[in-house]
């Protein structure tokens, strides 16, 4: 097997190297290096098979570093920062770990430039590819454990920063007494912030309990070494979900077969099943478990979005609250909200893997514009009126 040398050697045997492809390649191996470094400081904060799969995916930049070395030669000179992108990585992934450095590795391996770049190989430009499908596979773990309670709490953050903001916004607008707008203001707060938390509360709840209700009863297995083989009336619920006559009845023999050699391991809840093997679905309730924590608790989403609800709407009435009247109460709440919205918008994009930058803008032109029609109509309302 060739070495790195080697196969640098191959790559361009004779290309002469310039002045600035030796800065390049400086710079993509210190970014080599501190990508390593991240996945390395993610695999401290994790135990077992993601800190297994970690660890690999820093093996595999430590290749990427010797073809990166091996190219320079003498040349590598003194070690060099890595980009601002990955070295702010590095100090989240020290510090923080979580989800949310996660999604940032995901769009770093998004960025990789190796599928165009003539010295790179095409198995490293393969490797980040891949990488970022495993990257992608890790922070769906952490995304599915938020989005439940995240989903009300970003939800929640923003109904409460555009609501309030028109609200406040236009009745301003109407011409009416800055302690009026205050008062209005608040009371949004307030009934918004309530009609959230228990509305989430009944959406949750009501999820869950449907859920709840579409899976398989624990019980039922209790009931499986009993069955007619001959009738076999277990084909019959995976039929029910969804299996061909043949496949259910090879599965459900399958399943009492199982059941005559060891009845005691075949008590739970036996019925998942779609077109996989009952050895391969989760076991326990685990997948039951799983769906049901992707939407999160009652409590936990009503209680989130009431307070991010709360959070939110209390911006646009920070002004009024200072003292601020007319229009510079007006500008000072849309400066406030706006930015509100960029941050928001900047998490969700984030998490989600997208641009942070897109989201956000997306976010304030979306929540401003709703809040500026309102303003208008106020404007029109306060001179019909008056």
């Amino acid at each position: 097997m060739p070495t790195p040398a080697e196969r640098a050697q191959e790559l361009h045997p004779a290309r002469r190297r310039t002045r600035a492809d030796i800065r390049r390649w400086r710079r993509l191996l210190a970014d080599e290096r501190a990508e390593a470094a991240v996945y390395r400081d993610l695999a401290g904060r994790r135990t077992g098979e993601e800190r297994d799969i970690l660890l690999a995916l820093a093996r595999a930049e430590k290749r990427h570093e010797s073809h990166w070395l091996a190219l320079l030669g003498p040349d590598v000179g003194a070690p060099v920062r890595g980009d601002l992108r990955t070295r702010a990585l590095g100090f989240l992934a020290r510090r923080f770990g979580g989800v949310f450095v996660l999604a940032l590795a995901q769009r770093a391996e998004a960025r990789s430039s190796y599928a165009h770049d003539a010295d790179a190989t095409v198995a490293m430009a393969a490797d980040e590819q891949i990488h970022e499908e495993v990257v992608r596979a890790l922070a769906t773990r952490g995304r599915n454990r938020l989005s439940g309670t995240f989903r009300a709490a970003v939800f929640g953050a923003n109904d409460g920063l555009v609501s309030n903001l028109a609200l406040v916004l236009g009745i301003g607008a109407s011409g009416v007494a800055t302690s009026t707008v205050l008062l209005s203001g608040l009371a949004g707060l307030l009934a918004g912030a309530l009609s959230m938390g228990a509305g989430e509360f009944v959406s949750v709840r009501s999820q869950r309990e449907l859920l709840e209700a579409s899976s398989p009863s624990p019980a039922t297995g209790a009931a499986l070494p009993h069955l007619d083989v001959d009738t076999n009336e277990l084909a019959l619920v995976y039929r029910a979900r969804g299996m061909s006559v043949e496949d259910a009845t090879a599965h459900a023999d399958a399943v009492l077969a199982g059941l005559a050699v060891s009845p005691v391991e075949h008590q739970g809840p036996l019925l998942w099943v779609q077109e996989a093997p009952v050895q391969d679905r989760p076991a326990d309730g685990a997948a039951e478990a799983d769906e049901l924590e992707t939407h999160g608790t009652a409590w936990g989403a009503a209680i989130s979005s009431f307070c991010f609800f709360a959070s939110g709407a209390v911006v646009p009435v920070l002004p009024y609250l200072f003292g601020l009247d007319g229009l510079v109460a007006v500008v000072v709440a849309t400066a406030l909200v706006g930015l509100a919205l960029l941050v928001t918008g900047a998490v969700v994009g984030l998490l989600s893997g997208t641009s942070p930058l897109t989201r956000a803008l997306r976010q304030i032109a979306i929540g401003l514009g709703a809040a500026g029609v309102t303003y208008v109509l106020g404007l029109v309302f306060g001179a019909t009126v008056g």
